[in-house]
């Protein structure tokens, strides 16, 4: 039963205990009072009744799929003192539209927020360095969201599929950016890549096709594995002379199904890089060694 689960879940059997287990049982406005300190994993998983959720300035931790699942869930307050995050913590929480992180948290989980389509609008404080491995997957009203300069990677898959997603900066701290990072998000239409960044990872904006502008910086040496795969709105494209190699092959072009990629420019000699025009077959490549 989930009532025995909650008991057994709860560590604290001081102040606090028998005002939280009345509170959480069967109620759809959950208030976590002061005394427990961690929302422990699974605990509301899959309850389809609860509607909001506040926790106090006591927690310092939620989860590993703590309130996955709850597609009823429309307001989560999350405690000023709340540290991390867990993996898949708010995972398909459908009806979620906003959340606001307090200046605490320094980590979240991979796969926390992965298909909350229903939000819009997330702040991130500046106490995190990293967004980790499909963090906010699959938001798909997700309009805008900005990184904070504290942020130095983001992880694979981290916004794949954020189809309502038209811009986002990328903060110039950051150096690492993952396979599949901006994958399919089908409405961003230009990005910037930050000084820092060295790669530019396998399928990183595929089926990004309404982007029509992104600078890549003098700091990249590598473009991946189908990295702009099906960027229908691509027409040009600068490569700067740091990159040393562009995927190419059947299967591993760049720059595949950019029909309408008509200019490659690249700052470097004729044929210093294979592969050319790396999938894209209606682009002329100027060389600019």
């Amino acid at each position: 039963m989930w009532i025995d689960n909650c008991l057994n879940d709860f560590p604290e059997k001081g102040e606090g205990y028998t005002a939280a287990i009345s509170a959480i049982i069967g109620v759809e406005n959950v208030i976590i009072p002061e005394g427990i300190t961690v929302i422990r994993s699974r605990l509301f998983k899959d309850r389809t009744d609860l509607t909001s959720i506040t926790l106090s300035d006591s927690v310092t931790s939620i989860g590993t799929r703590a309130f996955s699942g709850c597609t009823g869930l429309t307001s989560a307050t999350i405690g000023d003192n709340v540290t991390s995050i867990g993996s898949y913590a708010f995972y398909g929480c459908t009806s979620l539209t906003s959340i606001s992180l307090p200046d605490s948290v320094a980590s979240i989980g991979y796969y926390a927020f992965d298909s909350c389509t229903g939000l819009t609008s997330i702040t991130i404080p500046d106490s995190v360095t990293s967004i980790g491995s499909g963090v906010f997957q699959k938001c798909s009203s997700l309009t805008s969201i900005t990184i904070p300069d504290s942020v130095t990677s983001i992880g694979m898959e981290a916004f794949r599929d954020c189809s309502s997603l038209g811009s986002i900066t990328i903060p110039d701290g950051v150096t690492d950016i993952g396979s599949s990072a901006f994958s399919k998000c089908v409405n961003l239409a230009s990005i910037t890549i930050p000084d820092g960044v060295t790669s530019i990872s396998m399928e990183t904006f595929y089926y990004c096709r309404s982007l029509k502008s992104i600078t890549i910086p003098d700091g990249v040496t590598s473009i991946g594995k189908g990295a702009f795969d099906s960027c229908y709105g691509l027409t040009s494209i600068t490569i700067p002379s740091s990159v040393t190699n562009i995927s190419y092959g059947r299967w591993n072009n760049a720059f595949n199904n950019c029909t309408n990629l008509a200019t490659i420019t690249i700052n470097k000699p004729e044929g210093s890089i294979e592969g050319a025009p790396w999938g894209a077959t209606k682009a002329t490549v100027v060389w600019n060694g």
